[in-house]
């Protein structure tokens, strides 16, 4: 167990690892360039913040998404849209922290120490991607079950407030208000 002094060091560490990487990588861009995605203004994710979420999002909804390869691309192109809209409707200070996570999963020293992915995002397997997940949902810190929890509940609602994924588990859609 951690006495309280070891634990304000390790606090201190932390925070000053992540200023170094906030200010490696810098403010959250909204450049909407990623290829076959340019027809829509992000708010708040730029192109680390998407690339990341495009190797995160097929692993949290493995077996949701369609089966063909078309059709689950253009899936995880939406559900990255959706947790554009969802996290730029957070306060500030959340909008922050979701920065600061993926600054944190972003910068390649701390993708590979913290998160334990080697390869860059886009080259990163599966497998690689659910290992660190399921690191991260199963530590003993719990600012990264937190952090798992942050990923995945943004994803989740997402995917599952997107009408395209409403056949897929048979749910009509809301009921119509009438007067």
């Amino acid at each position: 167990m951690l006495s309280r002094r070891q634990f304000i060091k390790a606090g201190l560490a932390g925070g000053a690892v992540l200023l170094a990487v906030r200010a490696a990588y810098g403010p959250l861009s909204s450049d909407p360039s990623v290829p076959g995605d340019r027809d829509f203004a992000y708010a708040i994710l730029g192109v680390k913040e998407r690339t990341i979420l495009a190797a995160i999002v097929p692993v949290v909804l493995h077996g949701a998404l369609p089966l063909d390869a078309p059709g689950s691309e253009g899936a995880v192109v939406e559900v990255i849209r959706g947790v554009d809209v969802a996290v730029s409707g957070l306060p500030l200070s959340v909008q922050a922290e979701v920065a600061q996570l993926f600054a944190l999963l972003g910068f390649p020293l701390t993708r590979r120490v913290v998160a334990g992915v080697e390869s860059p995002w886009l080259e990163a397997s599966p497998e690689a991607v659910g290992a660190f997940l399921e690191r991260w949902r199963l530590s003993r810190f719990a600012l990264l079950r937190s952090a798992y929890r942050a990923l995945q509940e943004l994803i989740m609602a997402a995917w599952y407030g997107n009408a395209a994924a409403w056949p897929r588990i048979g749910y009509p859609g809301p009921p119509a208000l009438t007067r």
